[in-house]
């Protein structure tokens, strides 16, 4: 198998998805202007992509601001990867109704798009499409890609599938709740240089227990405290281990590089089973 160049991002497929375009964006903050784009099946095998060489970057996303975090990607955090993270892009979801670029409403038999997709823009079909029967396919992208062939299926996804597809945006801006955003994390390999900058920087962490005790908890975060850094997310996941064995996700502000994240790193370090850094960097 034929490596792929050194600045490849490796995210989840097909073109046309979130990821396809906050892909793109991490190359343009990168100053690439054509990078190389390697499409995954899943979520897993960009973590895959990344720790074997295969590609130099990839991109995940992290969290959606109606639907939580994304399980997937911090399982392979905490469990599959030792990739870091680079750097994080926030990219603004905005839902379009996507048509053949010759059908009309009245065309419309079909509703296509990911769950999420379709779950966000309820109210527009019930105001707009109601009684249209809707299926779900693997993403907003394939949405696309069968309405621009199909005059009886509309799809719902953004504007660059759209144009990837040849199809034509009928209508934009048809999510039910406004401010919808995804955050997504560029990874590199373990102990990759960094390759962004900024005045401001966050630190993510995956913090495993010694056992679950009372207290545990209020342990962890006081330590924090003490060493006055602010906690920007927190988030439990079980272990897998057993039922009711929890770790959990931290995000405080600044770096590793700060005197007062390595202390209270170093003390968490003596109280937990494992303080694993994902990754210090600058945050846009």
């Amino acid at each position: 198998m034929t490596a792929e160049p050194p600045s490849a991002f490796a995210y989840l497929g097909p073109a046309g998805t979130y990821h396809d375009e906050a892909a793109r964006a991490f190359a343009k903050r990168l100053g690439i202007d054509d990078p190389q784009l390697i499409e995954c099946p899943s979520l897993s095998e960009v973590f895959d992509c990344v720790d074997r060489g295969k590609c130099e970057y990839g991109v995940v996303a992290t969290e959606n601001a109606l639907e939580g975090p994304v399980t997937a990607t911090l399982d392979n955090f905490a469990f599959r990867s030792s990739a870091t993270i680079l750097g994080e892009h926030v990219l603004d979801i905005h839902h379009c109704l996507i048509m053949h670029p010759e059908a009309t409403l009245n065309d419309v038999k079909t509703v296509a798009s990911h769950p999420q997709g379709l779950a966000q823009c309820r109210r527009y079909l019930n105001d707009n499409l109601h009684g249209i029967p809707t299926v779900t396919v693997a993403s907003t992208a394939d949405s696309a890609r069968r309405a621009a062939s199909d005059k009886s299926i509309a799809g719902i996804g953004n504007a660059f599938a759209a144009q990837l597809y040849g199809a034509r945006v009928a209508e934009t801006g048809i999510e039910d709740h406004f401010g919808n955003q995804t955050s997504f994390a560029l990874i590199g390999r373990q102990g990759h240089v960094p390759v962004l900058t900024g005045s401001k920087f966050k630190t993510s962490l995956a913090l495993f227990l010694q056992a679950d005790r009372p207290g545990a908890l209020l342990m962890i975060l006081s330590e924090f405290a003490y060493a006055g850094i602010n906690l920007v997310k927190i988030q439990s996941r079980p272990t897998k281990q057993a039922l009711g064995d929890y770790m959990f996700f931290v995000d405080i502000e600044g770096s590793t590089q700060d005197l007062e994240v390595q202390t209270a790193l170093n003390c968490l370090r003596l109280k937990l089973r494992e303080v694993k850094v994902l990754g210090s960097y600058p945050v846009e």
